[in-house]
């Protein structure tokens, strides 16, 4: 399986006694460290006002961590689209890619406060899940409902900041083909009128869409012929409809001959299995905090998050992600690597791995490759 490239998702998470600064300095070490452990990308995701989430700013982070390394490619996982305009975006990265050329990648998500109803509904996929297993046995969950989210007041105080007022989003799949123009060099308005990005015109990226359903994401991604990253970390419900619709949307391009997915992965690994579930004991409680729209807390010690009382009803929100996470030794968790891989297809993994400890993540990663690439 060394065949199959393993890359990173980092959201960088402050844990319950840190601070936003240091976990920074968390992220440019992981970076560095995961470089030399033989990972092929280091990707940030976009959150925003998450007391226990420091990475608001994909482009940011990716300009500091691109002067720390030198190989590992870099990129957003993902830009959210429905607070940004195509120019600016191109700029930010253009910029990045003005001093690091060739190592960027440009993840473009929906997401961002998007109107209710541009939702996909569910699809039919390929693959048959029988009582919720893939053919080859992987967990697939009940679908999880996001809608009580979009009313919650701290999601709508989101929407208000992060947008200026009165400003609507420009449809997903106009602004993904407005970024190709401008990065193409060929953007016309409706009247002909030629814009040209600099930096960002030629910008040696790789442009990827990532989704969690077969629905828009998955349909620009193949219409354009562009890579797709699908998220079983997120929506493990979903991950089989998003990799499926996006193969039969796929048109091959000049960026692509052929679909290419990269599907993501929670795990935890230590030398053990007792350790590992030792070690994931604040995910529950964490994934708790975002699905209550409280925010992402700081991730909490094993202790503090043992404190935490569950209700029944606590636990149902958290199920699907709890069940999903992939937490044991570097043998089991490379295992189940491999059963996600084959149920999906996937022609790249992104590991997203989050514990209290700095120095238990770093350890994590390390024994997750060294055992990748004895197989």
């Amino acid at each position: 399986m060394s065949g199959i490239p393993l890359g990173v998702l980092d959201l960088v998470p402050i844990p319950s006694d840190s601070s936003a600064a240091q976990a920074l300095r968390n992220t440019i070490d992981l970076a560095q460290q995961t470089e030399r452990f033989g990972y092929t990308r280091y990707w940030f995701a976009e959150h925003h006002l998450n007391p226990g989430v420091a990475g608001s700013s994909p482009a940011v982070v990716l300009a500091l961590t691109a002067s720390a390394t030198s190989t590992i490619r870099i990129g957003s996982g993902a830009v959210q689209l429905g607070h940004r305009t195509a120019l600016s975006t191109v700029e930010e990265f253009g910029l990045i890619d003005a001093l690091h050329p060739g190592r960027l990648d440009l993840g473009l998500g929906r997401s961002g406060g998007r109107p209710a109803g541009q939702t996909a509904d569910p699809r039919p996929t390929a693959t048959p899940v029988v009582d919720g297993r893939a053919p080859n046995g992987l967990k697939i969950p009940p679908r999880f409902s996001f809608e009580h989210l979009l009313d919650s007041p701290r999601f709508q105080l989101q929407q208000q900041l992060l947008h200026q007022p009165g400003a609507r989003p420009q449809d997903y799949g106009e602004q993904v083909d407005d970024i190709l123009a401008l990065l193409r060099g060929d953007y016309r308005s409706a009247d002909g009128t030629e814009a040209h990005a600099v930096p960002g015109e030629g910008a040696d990226v790789e442009v990827w869409i990532l989704g969690s359903s077969g629905g828009q994401s998955a349909d620009v991604a193949g219409r354009n012929g562009l890579r797709f990253a699908a998220n079983y970390h997120v929506s493990p419900a979903t991950v089989l409809e998003a990799a499926d619709g996006y193969r039969v949307a796929f048109q091959p391009s000049d960026h692509l001959d052929k679909p290419y997915v990269s599907v993501s992965a929670d795990v935890v690994v230590a030398e053990d299995d007792a350790t590992a579930r030792e070690l994931a004991t604040g995910y529950g409680p964490w994934v708790r905090s975002i699905r209550t729209a409280e925010g992402a807390i700081p991730f909490p010690t094993p202790d503090e998050a043992r404190a935490h009382a569950w209700t029944e009803a606590d636990r149902a929100l958290v199920a699907d992600r709890v069940d999903t996470q992939f937490v044991g030794s570097p043998g089991r968790v490379a295992d189940q690597l491999e059963q996600l891989q084959e149920a999906t297809g996937a022609d790249e993994l992104i590991i997203t791995t989050i514990t209290h400890d700095h120095a238990d993540r770093v350890r994590s990663y390390r024994l997750l490759a060294e055992e990748w690439q004895r197989r």
